[in-house]
């Protein structure tokens, strides 16, 4: 009797015991495969990037050597504009330029300076960034930096409005020097109507301000790169789990 009662015990712990053992041995495939499958779809991800990405590469590319499009006195459309060669005549509104602060170049700390172009024949106005300034040796000092008077025409790129920059600093807004820009907020305190965009100025006006501007990049070999992680490390899975799993086997 008691043997049969020892025997019924050890059948029923096997039977309790062998899921358990069966899953433990089931786990690390199941963890692998899921593995490999999310870093190769995420590797995936990242190349579908990319293409999108080149694809607006070389629309932008394309759109820097096409004819300058005219900014209308009309509300114009920001995704029309964006990113293409653009011109706007007008007269710059020398009392509402603001400062954008730590613009470095070439090691050297400045200003970005932005004035709004009043169209012709307009109330609206376009937001221009005309260049790049050092700063004073007195950072309570703003650098002097003349305004062309009279009508100009602006040449240069036409950028959507929504530019994000690093804040450096808790106070966005000191006066007219800004950390950084925010287009809404801009309009409200200076109570302009402003057409959707940012001319990024590159004719000269003889103002003295620098404009090496750099190519508009959309990070194509930054998705790449991504996309090369995500891939090496799938691969890296998948023989982890073989090399580890023909071990035990021998074993």
């Amino acid at each position: 009797m008691v043997q049969r009662c020892a025997a019924a015990h050890s059948m029923s712990l096997s039977a309790v015991l062998m899921p358990e053992s069966r899953l433990r041995r089931i786990l690390p495939t199941l963890a692998a495969v899921g593995g490999v499958i999310l870093t190769a779809y995420l590797g995936n991800w990242q190349m579908e990037r990319a293409a999108y990405k080149l694809a607006m590469q070389e629309r932008l590319d394309s759109a820097e050597h096409a004819p300058a499009v005219r900014i209308p006195s009309l509300p114009a459309d920001a995704e029309t504009f964006s990113y293409r060669r653009a011109e706007g005549t007008g007269q710059f509104v020398p009392q509402a330029t603001i400062f954008l602060d730590n613009r470095v170049r070439d090691g050297v700390v400045g200003y970005e300076v932005l004035t709004p172009l009043r169209l012709n024949g307009s109330s609206l106005h376009v937001l221009v960034n005309r260049g790049w300034v050092k700063a004073s040796s007195s950072r309570t000092q703003l650098p002097e930096v003349p305004t062309p008077p009279g009508a100009v025409t602006v040449r240069g790129l036409a950028l959507p409005s929504v530019t994000r920059y690093v804040e450096l600093s808790d106070e966005t807004v000191s006066g007219r020097v800004w950390q950084n820009l925010k287009f809404e907020q801009y309009a409200q305190r200076y109570g302009l109507a402003l057409q959707p965009l940012i001319l990024q100025q590159r004719n000269d006006l003889q103002d003295g301000l620098v404009r090496a501007w750099k190519r508009p990049d959309t990070g194509v070999d930054k998705h790449r790169a991504y996309a090369l992680q995500w891939f090496v490390m799938s691969a890296v899975i998948a023989i982890l789990y073989l090399v580890l799993h023909v071990r035990r086997k021998k074993i």
